[in-house]
């Protein structure tokens, strides 16, 4: 049950990154890649912040905000 919900989170993070970054998602795998990277990437920013995130909201809030990092890093290298 708990892996449902992690891919739950990372798709509905992915999603909510994709609208925020591009205005549009990236299907529902691209979603559930982004939002699950994102989770570890916001886990680890969230950490070296000294910031923690309990719960399913704070979940979804850590892992929207690593996807949309990530997403931004990406835009970055492709300009390049």
């Amino acid at each position: 049950m708990n892996f449902i919900l992690f891919l739950i989170i990372g798709a509905v993070a992915g999603w909510l990154a994709g609208n925020i970054m591009k205005g549009r998602g990236f299907g529902v795998l691209g979603n559930i890649v982004v939002g699950i990277v994102g989770s570890f990437l916001g886990g680890m920013l969230f950490g070296a912040l000294g910031l923690k995130a309990f719960g399913l909201i704070g979940s979804l809030i850590t892992a929207t905000v690593g996807a949309v990092v990530l997403l931004y890093l990406i835009s970055l290298v492709k300009k390049a």
